[in-house]
């Protein structure tokens, strides 16, 4: 018995609706970020400004370490080998949660990053730290933006067969 593989557009309906809600939740964090920015410009006034070099080191490194770690994570959770892996062992849909996920902890990491300067903001009274992590988040939440097309290439790269149409390869 010949056991059919997929076509691309089997997989269509899932890489449609995984990337959809990928990238919105992705532009939701972009808006959060940028709400964040324009809270702590507003609560300014509010605030009493507090100077504390020991904080001011560990926000920086630690927003530093964190935007680094993020490339490092999608680079590595994207790398050829692994990928290739996923989807000898998964399949399609094993490629595309793996897409997912990656993406998303990526956009996670970016709003921690955010969500740092801001509670550093709020701890010193200085804005300058929300204003520094969020232009950091906004490039974390950038770098890793699903673009679909990348995500098609994928699966057409890492599943071969998957690229051919019923209606081209009669068998």
């Amino acid at each position: 018995m010949e056991t059919s593989t997929p076509s691309i557009a089997d997989v269509q309906p899932e890489l449609m609706h995984r990337h959809k809600s990928t990238a919105k939740t992705v532009w939701s964090l972009l808006v959060a970020v940028v709400l964040l920015s324009v809270l702590a410009f507003v609560s300014q006034r509010f605030l009493i400004q507090r100077n504390n070099p020991s904080l001011d080191i560990a926000v920086r490194i630690s927003i530093l370490i964190f935007g680094l770690g993020a490339i490092a994570l999608r680079r590595t959770q994207f790398a050829k080998m692994r990928l290739q892996d996923i989807a000898a062992l998964q399949g399609a849909s094993g490629l595309l949660v793996t897409l997912q996920r990656t993406t998303l902890r990526v956009a996670i990491i970016g709003i921690v990053i955010a969500v740092l300067g801001f509670a550093a903001t709020i701890v010193t009274g200085m804005s300058i730290y929300t204003y520094q992590a969020g232009v950091v988040a906004v490039a974390v939440l950038l770098y890793g933006y699903p673009v679909r097309a990348s995500w098609e290439q994928a699966l057409r790269r890492f599943l071969p067969d998957i690229g051919s149409n019923p209606a081209e390869n009669p068998s």
